[in-house]
């Protein structure tokens, strides 16, 4: 059985599950998967590496970072990490940043700005970074995973993206910051773990991101083996004892 695809344990850590607002004192959005042999970093939002320091999880030690969109709160803890890097530990082997087109450039200029006078030293680090553009509607071979993708109802001129993809034998979906869309319950039909966003519980009108009610209207058309919210707004917390559905919170662990 090809190495990819070999059934295995599969440890999740959630190292951010608010939204943008950091509502609750959440950390941003962030998710380490590892299986003995491979680790990825599913979304990198600012807290990211304060999240795995905590988490004793070593930056050095990914093998795939994937990243759904282009806002910072999904994003701009990359700068960090290559911060750390730079300066405090190299990565064990070159890295794949795998994620929406005009993520690389995005990237660098993110971090040129916020360290200009370390743009000098990074010809090693970015040796060390192998950007990947992931298209909707499409599948790619990702380092060790094949990634499927469709667009969400999020961004308007940049793509915002929907993932899936297999690790350890498993099946991950997960709908980044997504409002309603048709085409979710389908794109993730099958999946061992569905990560769902859900910013809003009383905004229904704001249809840029997921909301409490209409997810649990929904929810029988998700067939999936387990559903978890995440990305959680203001909303959804000040209505946390109503919640039915599964919900995440900063530091969870499961095993897959």
């Amino acid at each position: 059985m090809p190495e990819a695809v070999r059934s295995t344990s599969v440890l999740m850590t959630f190292l951010g599950t608010g939204d943008a607002f950091a509502s609750g004192g959440r950390f941003q959005s962030g998710y380490h998967l590892a299986t003995p042999d491979y680790r990825i970093l599913l979304e990198a939002g600012p807290t990211v590496l304060c999240a795995m320091k905590r988490m004793g999880l070593a930056p050095a030690e990914l093998d795939l970072i994937l990243i759904s969109h282009l806002h910072g709160d999904h994003y701009a803890g990359l700068p960090f990490l290559i911060l750390e890097y730079l300066w405090e530990r190299a990565p064990r082997k070159p890295i794949i940043v795998a994620g929406p087109r005009q993520l690389e450039d995005r990237v660098w200029r993110l971090f040129n700005t916020m360290y200009p006078s370390s743009s000098g030293e990074l010809a090693a680090v970015r040796r060390k970074l192998r950007f990947v553009v992931i298209e909707p509607e499409r599948k790619r071979r990702v380092g060790k995973l094949s990634v499927a993708a469709i667009r969400t109802p999020h961004m308007r001129r940049d793509p915002s993206l929907a993932l899936r993809f297999e690790l350890g034998g498993k099946v991950i979906a997960f709908s980044g910051d997504s409002g309603w869309t048709e085409a979710l319950p389908k794109f993730v039909a099958g999946a061992d773990l569905f990560l769902c966003e859900c910013t809003y519980f009383e905004s229904t009108h704001l249809d840029f991101h997921m909301n409490y009610p209409g997810l649990t209207t929904n929810r029988e058309r998700f067939d999936v083996k387990r559903m978890i919210l995440t990305h959680i707004g203001r909303e959804v917390l000040a209505h946390s004892a109503e919640l039915e559905l599964e919900t995440a919170s900063d530091g969870m662990q499961l095993q897959l």
